[in-house]
């Protein structure tokens, strides 16, 4: 099978094509056929080596993927081949066939592409896990929403409104705003305006967003804080500048505020937390309530060019990977 495959640490540069034996089912695994992959900012900082997991070369880049189920291994019950899954493998997807534990696969609806199940486990569930588990989201709660219009932040404002939540999105463009106020932000700011702080607080009536989805980091971390209203929570979602990022804890006492961290990965291990999230999630999919916005699609063999694609920082929703 065709597979992307990593050696060393880098950037899209270590990206190499290569061909390796299709893999085989072991107990409690699925083999699937996979159709399209999400590529996340996440995957990127993995193959650099600067991911929340340390990176073992050689490696198969992807975490998430959607595709047929061809062979399933002993003790597998609840799926059959031939059903379309989405997965979360945590590697291993930048490929033609991927092998994932039987746990790690969520059926998809009918009426749901390739693309758009691939497109959906890591947003959805860590918009659903950050606002509803983490920030302990209640209606008619300001949250604000940074790169808005890519695959987590289109996931978030969805969720967010499902929640009954009012939504703040902060985008690069304004075509990328236009796509935020579609998908329901009451409020959409270029994130480049010098006035974004007073922005926020008029657009909130001077009192600030009681939950900000932080994932740029870096120095415009300080200026997060600052959005806050009075025993606002903020979440601390990734680091996009790869920067690091500077916090006087004593000066969250004067707003009783919090900065709370939030990683998909550990909620995954948690069998009543993914029931939850599963059992929220899944029946506003089936009803098109939520649906996940599918940018650029590049070929396997062009994983290369979709990475620099992403880090230029022009994509709109998920990225796709199609074998």
């Amino acid at each position: 099978m065709k597979a992307i495959q990593v050696h060393r640490a880098g950037g899209p540069e270590v990206l190499e094509l290569t061909d390796l034996p299709k893999p085989h089912p072991g107990p409690g695994q699925v083999l699937v056929k996979v159709e399209a992959v999400g590529l996340n900012f996440a995957d990127i900082l993995y193959v650099a080596g600067e991911y929340l997991v340390r990176t073992r070369y050689p490696t198969i880049p992807g975490m998430e993927f959607a595709g047929v189920i061809e062979a399933l291994g002993e003790g597998v019950e609840g799926l059959h081949p031939g059903q379309r899954v989405a997965a979360l493998g945590g590697s291993g997807a930048f490929a033609e066939y991927a092998l994932v534990p039987a746990r790690s696969v969520l059926p998809v609806p009918a009426q749901m592409s390739a693309a758009e199940a691939a497109a959906f486990p890591v947003s959805y569930f860590t918009a659903y896990f950050a606002l509803a588990t983490q920030a302990r989201a209640r209606p008619g709660e300001w949250v604000l929403v940074q790169a808005a219009a890519g695959a987590l932040g289109t996931a978030s404002i969805q969720v967010a409104k499902v929640l009954g939540l009012r939504v703040i999105a902060l985008a690069s463009s304004e075509e990328k705003l236009a796509l935020c106020q579609g998908l329901g932000a009451e409020v959409a700011l270029l994130n480049t305006q010098g006035d974004l702080v007073d922005a926020v607080k008029n657009a909130t009536e001077g009192k600030g967003v009681d939950i900000l989805m932080e994932v740029v980091g870096g120095e415009g971390f300080a200026q997060s804080l600052k959005m806050l209203a009075y025993r606002g929570r903020l979440l601390v979602i990734g680091s996009a500048s790869r920067q690091m990022a500077q916090m006087y804890p004593v000066s969250l006492m004067k707003g009783n505020q919090s900065v709370i961290g939030v990683w998909l990965t550990p909620f995954l291990s948690d069998p009543a937390e993914m029931q939850a999230a599963t059992a929220f999630l899944m029946p506003l999919v089936a009803s098109g309530q939520i649906r996940p916005v599918v940018g650029q699609r590049f070929k396997l063999e062009e994983a290369a060019e979709a990475f620099r694609f992403v880090l230029s920082r022009k994509n709109t929703g998920k990225v796709i990977l199609e074998p």
